[in-house]
Protein backbone atom coordinates (compact mmCIF):
# COMPACT_ATOMS: atom_id res chain seq x y z
CA UNK A 1 0.00 0.00 0.00
CA UNK A 2 1.77 3.30 -1.01
CA UNK A 3 2.12 5.83 1.68
CA UNK A 4 0.33 9.08 1.58
CA UNK A 5 3.36 11.38 0.88
CA UNK A 6 3.67 9.55 -2.17
CA UNK A 7 -0.32 9.39 -3.01
CA UNK A 8 -0.46 13.01 -2.23
CA UNK A 9 2.58 13.67 -4.29
CA UNK A 10 1.00 11.65 -7.41
CA UNK A 11 -2.38 13.79 -7.17
CA UNK A 12 -0.11 17.09 -7.37
CA UNK A 13 1.72 15.74 -10.11
CA UNK A 14 -2.04 14.72 -11.72
CA UNK A 15 -3.13 18.58 -11.14
CA UNK A 16 0.19 20.02 -12.08
CA UNK A 17 -0.36 17.81 -15.48
CA UNK A 18 -3.87 19.18 -15.82
CA UNK A 19 -3.42 22.32 -15.30
CA UNK A 20 0.10 22.56 -18.20
CA UNK A 21 -2.81 20.68 -20.42
CA UNK A 22 -5.32 23.84 -20.01
CA UNK A 23 -2.61 26.24 -20.33
CA UNK A 24 -1.26 24.68 -23.59
CA UNK A 25 -4.23 24.71 -25.32
CA UNK A 26 -4.39 20.89 -26.20
CA UNK A 27 -7.96 20.32 -27.57
CA UNK A 28 -10.88 20.24 -24.90
CA UNK A 29 -11.10 16.98 -22.62
CA UNK A 30 -14.13 15.26 -24.09
CA UNK A 31 -11.71 15.28 -27.63
CA UNK A 32 -8.58 13.28 -26.70
CA UNK A 33 -8.09 10.82 -23.24
CA UNK A 34 -6.14 12.54 -20.89
CA UNK A 35 -3.35 9.76 -20.99
CA UNK A 36 -2.82 10.85 -24.76
CA UNK A 37 -2.80 14.48 -23.70
CA UNK A 38 -0.77 14.20 -20.95
CA UNK A 39 1.72 11.56 -23.37
CA UNK A 40 1.64 14.10 -26.21
CA UNK A 41 2.96 17.16 -23.44
CA UNK A 42 5.57 14.44 -22.06
CA UNK A 43 6.85 14.03 -25.50
CA UNK A 44 6.71 17.57 -26.12
CA UNK A 45 8.57 18.47 -23.02
CA UNK A 46 11.25 15.89 -23.37
CA UNK A 47 11.63 16.75 -27.28
CA UNK A 48 12.58 20.06 -26.18
CA UNK A 49 15.05 18.91 -23.58
CA UNK A 50 16.71 16.76 -25.90
CA UNK A 51 17.00 19.47 -28.56
CA UNK A 52 18.84 21.91 -26.21
CA UNK A 53 21.09 19.46 -24.77
CA UNK A 54 22.20 18.20 -28.07
CA UNK A 55 23.48 21.29 -29.32
CA UNK A 56 26.10 21.60 -26.57
CA UNK A 57 26.90 17.67 -26.73
CA UNK A 58 29.55 18.48 -29.33
CA UNK A 59 30.91 15.29 -29.21
CA UNK A 60 27.69 13.26 -29.82
CA UNK A 61 28.18 11.02 -26.29
CA UNK A 62 25.17 12.09 -24.35
CA UNK A 63 26.98 14.11 -21.99
CA UNK A 64 27.71 18.27 -21.84
CA UNK A 65 30.46 20.30 -19.86
CA UNK A 66 28.66 21.01 -16.65
CA UNK A 67 29.46 24.80 -17.46
CA UNK A 68 26.97 24.64 -20.41
CA UNK A 69 24.51 23.49 -18.11
CA UNK A 70 22.62 27.11 -17.01
CA UNK A 71 23.15 28.39 -20.88
CA UNK A 72 20.71 24.76 -21.66
CA UNK A 73 18.25 25.65 -18.27
CA UNK A 74 17.81 29.20 -19.58
CA UNK A 75 17.16 28.25 -23.37
CA UNK A 76 13.90 26.24 -21.80
CA UNK A 77 12.81 29.24 -20.47
CA UNK A 78 13.78 28.18 -16.87
CA UNK A 79 15.42 31.26 -14.86
CA UNK A 80 16.89 29.80 -11.82
CA UNK A 81 19.11 32.02 -9.39
CA UNK A 82 22.73 31.21 -9.21
CA UNK A 83 22.25 29.07 -6.00
CA UNK A 84 19.00 27.35 -7.21
CA UNK A 85 21.60 26.35 -10.55
CA UNK A 86 23.78 25.26 -7.99
CA UNK A 87 22.02 23.16 -6.02
CA UNK A 88 20.53 21.47 -9.68
CA UNK A 89 24.11 20.57 -10.58
CA UNK A 90 24.28 18.85 -7.42
CA UNK A 91 21.23 16.86 -8.02
CA UNK A 92 22.58 15.51 -11.72
CA UNK A 93 26.71 15.52 -10.71
CA UNK A 94 28.25 12.11 -10.68
CA UNK A 95 29.30 10.64 -7.24
CA UNK A 96 33.23 11.19 -8.62
CA UNK A 97 32.66 14.43 -10.43
CA UNK A 98 33.72 14.52 -14.08
CA UNK A 99 33.15 18.03 -15.49
CA UNK A 100 30.45 16.46 -17.38
CA UNK A 101 26.37 15.99 -17.16
CA UNK A 102 24.99 12.92 -18.75
CA UNK A 103 21.90 13.39 -20.76
CA UNK A 104 19.72 10.73 -19.10
CA UNK A 105 20.19 12.68 -15.81
CA UNK A 106 19.55 16.45 -17.19
CA UNK A 107 16.99 14.60 -18.87
CA UNK A 108 15.13 13.23 -15.58
CA UNK A 109 15.72 16.18 -13.95
CA UNK A 110 14.64 19.05 -16.45
CA UNK A 111 11.42 17.22 -17.45
CA UNK A 112 10.32 17.26 -13.54
CA UNK A 113 11.29 21.05 -13.85
CA UNK A 114 8.93 22.05 -16.46
CA UNK A 115 6.70 19.80 -15.95
CA UNK A 116 6.54 21.93 -12.28
CA UNK A 117 6.81 24.95 -13.82
CA UNK A 118 9.85 25.60 -11.49
CA UNK A 119 12.08 28.70 -11.81
CA UNK A 120 9.53 30.79 -14.19
CA UNK A 121 11.46 33.77 -15.73
CA UNK A 122 9.87 37.55 -14.58
CA UNK A 123 7.20 39.03 -16.48
CA UNK A 124 8.19 41.94 -18.59
CA UNK A 125 5.45 43.71 -16.64
CA UNK A 126 7.64 43.49 -13.37
CA UNK A 127 10.93 44.06 -15.07
CA UNK A 128 9.36 47.47 -16.07
CA UNK A 129 8.13 48.02 -12.77
CA UNK A 130 11.01 47.46 -11.34
CA UNK A 131 13.22 50.07 -13.76
CA UNK A 132 10.40 52.42 -13.23
CA UNK A 133 10.87 52.52 -9.61
CA UNK A 134 15.00 52.67 -10.38
CA UNK A 135 13.57 55.89 -12.75
CA UNK A 136 12.89 58.09 -9.46
CA UNK A 137 13.27 61.06 -12.67
CA UNK A 138 10.59 59.26 -14.67
CA UNK A 139 12.74 59.26 -17.56
CA UNK A 140 12.17 55.99 -19.15
CA UNK A 141 16.17 55.60 -19.07
CA UNK A 142 19.00 54.91 -16.22
CA UNK A 143 22.87 55.71 -17.42
CA UNK A 144 25.17 52.89 -17.70
CA UNK A 145 26.67 53.59 -14.19
CA UNK A 146 22.94 53.80 -12.53
CA UNK A 147 22.73 50.14 -13.94
CA UNK A 148 25.86 49.33 -12.82
CA UNK A 149 25.87 50.39 -9.41
CA UNK A 150 22.23 48.97 -8.72
CA UNK A 151 23.41 45.27 -10.28
CA UNK A 152 26.24 45.62 -8.49
CA UNK A 153 24.48 46.30 -4.67
CA UNK A 154 21.12 44.81 -4.75
CA UNK A 155 20.28 41.04 -5.28
CA UNK A 156 22.52 38.67 -6.69
CA UNK A 157 25.85 39.87 -7.61
CA UNK A 158 27.20 39.55 -10.93
CA UNK A 159 30.79 39.26 -12.01
CA UNK A 160 32.32 41.20 -13.93
CA UNK A 161 31.83 39.40 -17.50
CA UNK A 162 28.38 39.14 -16.88
CA UNK A 163 27.75 42.93 -16.35
CA UNK A 164 30.08 43.85 -19.28
CA UNK A 165 27.50 41.18 -21.46
CA UNK A 166 24.37 42.67 -19.94
CA UNK A 167 25.57 46.17 -20.52
CA UNK A 168 26.64 45.28 -24.19
CA UNK A 169 22.78 44.27 -24.92
CA UNK A 170 21.28 46.90 -22.99
CA UNK A 171 23.24 50.27 -23.79
CA UNK A 172 22.12 52.00 -26.37
CA UNK A 173 25.40 52.87 -28.48
CA UNK A 174 24.45 55.88 -29.57
CA UNK A 175 23.30 57.49 -26.83
CA UNK A 176 25.48 55.46 -23.64
CA UNK A 177 22.21 54.93 -21.48
CA UNK A 178 19.38 52.24 -21.19
CA UNK A 179 16.60 52.68 -23.14
CA UNK A 180 14.72 49.94 -20.12
CA UNK A 181 11.45 49.57 -22.04
CA UNK A 182 13.43 47.98 -25.02
CA UNK A 183 15.62 46.27 -22.38
CA UNK A 184 12.75 44.96 -20.38
CA UNK A 185 11.35 43.70 -23.75
CA UNK A 186 14.60 42.19 -24.77
CA UNK A 187 14.93 39.80 -21.48
CA UNK A 188 11.30 38.72 -21.53
CA UNK A 189 10.88 35.40 -22.49
CA UNK A 190 8.52 33.41 -23.57
CA UNK A 191 7.29 29.94 -22.06
CA UNK A 192 8.55 27.65 -23.97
Amino acid sequence: MPNRFALIQEVFCTINLLTQIQDWSVQPLTQTPLCLKVDTLLADIQKKITEAFDIFDHESNKTVDVREIGTIIRSLGCCPTEGELHDMLAEIEEEEPTGYIRFDKFLQMMTHVMLERRYKPVPEEMLLKAFAVLDQEKKGFLSQEELQKYMSEEGEPFTQEEMEEMLSAAVDPDKGVIYYKDFASMMAVENP
